[in-house]
Order: structure tokens, then C-alpha cells, then sequence
């Protein structure tokens, strides 16, 4: 799963434990418009999508697809591009079945859940051994990315692992066909509408119709991005003038890179440390009361912010690599994750933007002190 500047993609997640889609669809064949097509082609103009559906001439998603045709060219989208994606768009059940398959996220209640049996499906040593042949065969351009974006290594490796299981399970939905397909099913359709656009202007910056499979929920890449987060922060990672993330695993990892830093990751800080909590802590004296707008179960499991030299005084003592005593951090509680619990940073908070979940945001951590050896 991966949350994507905020979105959690349930499917996308799992896909490190999954075996590639037996529903890879075959990308139709299609006929590149001609100059003349291109030329006497008007622009539409953009109608809510309401109107389009209520017309009789053709199908429901006929006339969606001159919608997101009106949109496409509002939107700067060449035109043909267009001509030689929307005409030849197919509604994809399989997409729809899976999305409407998707259940709410779970919302814990006032006890701390066990992520022990979560933490050993996703951090198997599988996952370990692999991410530390990458970690040491990429280490020149790993330690050059660390040195333009500030990230550690080992969180952009057990990213990648959880994510596709090292380039394995990309996913092989044709992207642009679920992204309509969902655009027109309406539960997000503002939101996939967007992506649709975003996905079309990286076939305008050269990426090839081909190269853009993914999971159904649009997710693509070794990175798993989004199309519009691919077209923010995708980097070249090997120096080549191209940001390839469907080819490249340097530039993947630079991507990666990219995306925490602006999430807001601290060089040099690690995502946190484990900690034994003391019979004696006064939970309600620590319990955070903010309200979050966004992942409110997921930050409920959070404390509020002291430093670190505050929660020594309160007998939270911290292990492993070390935390400056002026560092702050939060504390959560985690049966089962090796610990007591753990004191977070900053840069736990920019892995959950990645997905906003406190099992993925474990998970990677824990999987990047393994690869690590830390």
C-alpha cells in the first residue's frame, strides 16, 4: 500500500507479498493519428460531467470519454496524445470489482494493537537478504543520493522492497484505461480525474504508452507513484539527463529520495528508537490533543511531542542509534514490534506520508535497520 501525498492505496502495499497479476491485460492495439487528424481537431469545451452523461448519441462512457477529452485539452495535453489514448479507452471491470472490494481502514481503539504477525509477513528474510545485495551493489549512487537529498540509504531500499518487492510486482494494469475507468465509476472521480490528466502529460514528456502499468488504483513504477507525483518528483538517480522509474532502479531511488525530503525528512536523524516503557508513565499526561485532519486513527497512536531529554526524565530511555537529548519526538506504543514501544521523528512522519499507516511506517523502518544491520 502507499499512500501517495496522502492517499492510501490498500492493494499497492500488499504488493511485495503478492505474485504478479494473472489479469495483465494486453494494451490494445491502437493507430497513431495522422497530421490532418491532428490539425482539424477543435478543442471542446469542458462541460460538467453530468451533461455529458445525459446525452443519448452514444454510451455513458463514450460520452465520459468526450469529457475527459474537453479536460485533456483545457489542460495544455497535445493533441495527440489524446487521439492516440482516449478514443480507444476500455471500461476495465476488474478495476471496478477491486475497488469496490476495498474496505474502510481500520480505526484502532484505545488499545495498542500487536504488530507482531503484521511485522513478520513483512519482514521476512527474503525481503532482508535481497535489500542488502541492493543496498551494497548500488552503494556509490546511494551515497551520492544521500549527499543531494539527505535521506538514509537503507529507507529508500526498504521502501522500494515493500513497495514492488525490488522491481518484481509493478503491477500490470494499463494505467490510463483504470484511471478512467475509476474516474467514470465517480467514488474519487475528481481526484482520479486529475491523475488521467497527470498520466497523459507524462506520455507528453516522452514516457511510452507501454511503460505506464500499474496497480489498479494507478500506482506505477518501482517507486509506486502516482502520476502526478511522478511528474513532480521523479530524479534522475545515475546521472544519465533522464528520470526513468519504471526502468531504472538508481533513479528510482533518487525519486524516493526526493519524495521524503519533501515530505519533510532531517538528515542525519533517524525515523526513530526503541525504547522500554516504565510501569510508572502517566499515559494521560503525554496523550497528544491534536486533532488531525488527515489519518486521525493513525496519529491518535502518537503521543505529543517532547524532546528527548524530557522523556528521560520520565523514565523513556532510548536505545539503538542515538537521539540528541534536544531532539523531539513522539512516543508510540508497539506490542509485538521488538520494543516496548518507539520514539519517533520527524522522519517516521515523512514515511506515513508516503502511506499513512503506522504498520507500513513500522514496517519500513524496522526493515531498514535489518538491511542496514543496525
Amino acid at each position: 500500500m502507499r499512500i501517495l501525498g496522502g492517499l492510501v492505496l490498500l492493494a499497492v502495499s500488499a504488493m511485495a507479498l503478492a505474485t504478479p497479476s494473472a489479469e495483465v491485460r494486453r494494451e490494445p492495439k491502437t493507430k497513431a493519428p495522422s497530421p490532418v487528424q491532428i490539425a482539424q481537431a477543435q478543442p471542446a469545451a469542458v462541460l460538467p460531467a453530468a451533461q455529458y452523461f445525459t446525452a443519448q448519441s452514444s454510451s455513458p462512457f463514450e460520452q465520459y470519454k468526450s469529457y475527459l477529452t474537453g479536460r485533456a485539452r483545457t489542460a495544455g495535453v497535445r493533441e495527440g496524445t489524446i487521439l492516440s489514448v482516449i478514443p480507444n479507452l476500455r471500461l476495465n471491470q476488474r478495476v471496478m470489482e477491486l475497488d469496490r472490494a476495498q474496505q474502510p481502514t481500520y480505526t484502532y481503539g484505545s488499545y495498542a494493537p500487536n504488530y507482531g504477525p503484521y511485522l513478520s509477513r513483512h519482514i521476512t528474510t527474503s525481503l532482508i537478504n535481497r535489500g542488502q545485495a541492493r543496498y551494497s551493489s548500488h552503494w556509490p549512487n546511494l551515497s551520492r543520493i544521500q549527499s543531494q537529498y539527505g535521506v538514509d540509504p537503507s529507507v529508500i531500499i526498504a521502501i522500494y522492497g515493500k513497495e514492488t518487492s525490488y522491481g518484481t510486482v509493478t503491477g500490470g494494469f494499463d494505467l490510463l484505461e483504470a484511471l478512467a475507468t475509476l474516474g467514470y465509476e465517480g467514488r474519487r472521480r475528481s481526484f482520479f480525474e486529475d491523475e488521467f490528466i497527470a498520466a497523459l502529460k507524462l506520455m507528453d514528456q516522452g514516457v511510452q504508452r507501454w511503460q505506464l502499468k500499474g496497480s489498479y488504483a494507478g500506482a506505477t513504477g518501482y517507486p509506486q507513484f502516482m502520476p502526478s507525483v511522478a511528474l513532480r518528483l521523479r530524479a534522475d538517480g545515475d546521472g544519465d539527463g533522464y528520470a526513468d522509474i519504471w526502468r531504472n532502479e538508481d533513479d528510482a531511488f533518487a525519486s524516493i529520495a526526493r519524495y521524503l525530503r519533501d515530505a519533510g525528512w532531517k538528515p542525519n536523524v533517524p525515523w526513530g528508537v526503541p525504547v522500554r516503557i516504565p510501569s510508572t508513565l502517566n499515559r494521560s499526561a503525554i496523550q497528544s490533543r491534536l486533532n488531525p485532519t488527515r489519518c486521525p486513527a493513525v496519529y491518535r497512536r502518537h503521543s505529543r511531542w517532547l524532546t528527548v531529554g524530557e522523556w528521560r526524565s520520565l523514565g523513556i530511555v532510548p536505545g539503538g542509534r542515538g537521539l540528541p537529548d534536544t531532539e523531539m519526538a513522539s512516543l508510540m506504543e508497539t506490542p509485538g514490534a521488538y520494543a516496548d514501544g518507539y520514539l519517533l521523528t520527524t522522519n517516521y512522519r515523512a514515511i506515513l506520508d508516503y502511506n499513512c499507516s503506522n504498520y507500513y511506517a513500522l514496517s519500513i523502518g524496522l526493515l531498514a535497520n535489518a538491511i542496514a544491520r543496525r
